[in-house]
């Protein structure tokens, strides 16, 4: 069983803001809880280099585009890691690898005759690389996503007959209700198709950045035609993940993984890009006769102060800085459970300190401080062997199953919240049964022995399924319990065997600078 997830490549035109990591980190999730299963799994991210946002971005620094690119492509993979991220590549579009498979896929669309030359003339977005329908065009010829005014482009052009499939995608859509998720986003994916495709450029005459198109050299490739083809290209050439072998390749190594990932499990996106992925995307593989993506799901944006967080805006919330404060973990749960998966929400300084002090302070560190803490008071940290309290494990009953399907729909906050019922129902059943009243009274020393067992037992539960979210202070806290094991199948109520307890050191301090401050000196 394999999983493949991607992002979007990310524009290199500037720094890495929330709206990246938030992405990354819902990818990360999904990478993370299918290893738990057991699967082999390949997570990609990257970066997107060619175009004209990145060509001006870099002249208007007096440098080339491929210095500009190096630069911020450093600074985007810096940022997986600072994720806790674990992504099995990242792919650059500049990748000469990538850059041949481009040439090859799109002659290849071409020798199948869906490749004309034409001349094309409408409306320009520079920032958004893409040409704007009449009804895409806001007032005063307007971006409806960046508000900066249009241009009128015209040049001679390859175009790609994306209209031949019209009645394709149609059938796609209907065959396949869940090749888009959420539901809006498929409905807004179906209703474009059904206004009616017309053809689109491939190819850009005026531009000079980007993949040179091999039957004339005079024309590069449409941005985005060699940015989506990242997500097949990256598996001919990416190295394996432990464990699993390429075509060609020992476990581990290099070779064609294709046959191994492809066609991807999800694609996760903005819903900026929607079009591209859940339109365009499909109509090419079709054109080059190569299989289809599984699901493609939209995630919303990130609002600060009603607007979409972009760096052309200058609206961001600098992610390096919520790190440095509170952790990568605290940003992971603030994105995944403050706002819903798949919509928009809102976010701020105000609304993350508070997530984390009520819940991640409040709740699940008070847990885990509590728990271990009266272990080790009442039992020198010794956990005694025997059945776990029958009112507690039916809250626990096909938890982790529920869960599975969940992530399974790339339902993420849904997923999340699931756990985090758990972690307050053991908060309950700690003032339900009060240890400390137990603990003064000898004869009721075996009820104190079950209450504090099954206590530890749902803190491991849940903190195996907080993994993907919360993977570092999972992983202290597991080691804490002597309990390390990180399967989905270890994550049922009753499958670990805890033994003995350590003193851990608190999971989410209280004591933190807001996010906005400056440093100590």
């Amino acid at each position: 069983m394999s999983f493949y997830v991607t992002t979007p490549i990310y524009y290199v035109n500037a720094a890495p803001h929330l709206g990246h990591a938030y992405t990354t980190i819902a990818a990360d999730v999904m990478a993370r809880h299918h290893r738990q299963r057991g699967e082999e799994v390949f997570f990609l991210t990257g970066t997107d280099e060619h175009g004209e946002p990145v060509a001006d971005a870099a002249h208007a620094l007096g440098i080339e585009p491929q210095e500009l690119a190096d630069r911020n492509a450093e600074r985007f993979k810096a940022l997986a890691p600072q994720l806790s991220a674990t992504n099995d590549f990242f792919i650059r579009t500049t990748d000469p690898q990538h850059e041949a498979v481009v040439q090859e896929v799109l002659s290849r669309v071409r020798e199948n005759g869906f490749v004309y030359m034409g001349t094309y003339e409408g409306w320009y977005c520079p920032r958004c690389a893409d040409f704007k329908a009449d009804n895409e065009v806001d007032e005063g010829n307007r971006c409806p996503i960046h508000h900066i005014k249009l241009t009128r482009e015209q040049e001679d052009n390859y175009f790609f007959k994306l209209s031949a499939f019209q009645d394709r995608l149609e059938a796609l859509y209907a065959e396949r209700e869940d090749f888009v998720a959420p539901r809006t986003r498929y409905n807004e994916a179906l209703s474009f198709i059904r206004s009616g495709l017309r053809d689109v450029p491939l190819t850009r005459h005026k531009l000079t950045w980007g993949v040179k198109v091999p039957w004339d050299p005079e024309h590069v490739f449409y941005v985005w035609f060699d940015a989506l083809l990242n997500y097949y290209s990256a598996l001919s050439y990416a190295p394996a993940p432990g464990g699993v072998a390429g075509a060609g390749g020992e476990a581990g190594a290099g070779g064609d993984l294709t046959d191994v990932f492809w066609p991807a499990s999800y694609h996760v996106i903005a819903k900026d890009i929607l079009r591209f992925h859940t339109v365009y995307w499909p109509a090419l593989l079709m054109a080059a006769e190569i299989e289809l993506p599984e699901h493609v799901f939209v995630h919303g944006y990130l609002l600060m102060e009603g607007e979409k967080m972009s760096k052309s805006l200058g609206n961001v919330l600098d992610p390096f800085a919520v790190i440095e404060r509170f952790g990568a973990d605290a940003l992971r749960f603030y994105l995944l459970r403050d706002v819903q998966f798949g919509q928009d929400g809102s976010v701020s300084t105000s609304s993350f300190e508070l997530r984390y002090e009520s819940e991640l302070a409040n709740e699940l560190g008070n847990l885990a401080s509590r728990t271990i803490g009266m272990l080790s008071r009442y039992r020198d940290g010794a956990v005694s062997r025997g059945d776990l309290d029958p009112a507690l494990a039916a809250d626990f009953d096909g938890l982790a199953e529920r869960v599975a399907a969940h992530v399974d729909r790339a339902e993420l906050t849904l997923a999340l919240d699931e756990i985090w019922q758990r972690v307050r129902r053991l908060n309950r059943y700690v003032e339900e049964q009060a240890p400390w009243v137990l603990a003064k009274d000898e004869a009721r020393a075996e009820e104190l022995d079950r209450v504090l067992r099954s206590l530890a037992e749902g803190l491991r539960s849940v903190t195996v399924l907080l993994w993907p979210y919360l993977p570092s202070s999972a992983e202290r806290l597991l080691g804490a319990l002597g309990a390390p094991e990180l399967t989905l199948a270890g994550a049922e109520l009753g499958a670990g065997t805890i033994e003995h307890v350590e003193p851990l050191d608190s999971l989410f301090p209280k004591d933190l600078q807001p996010v906005d401050s400056p440093p100590a000196q």
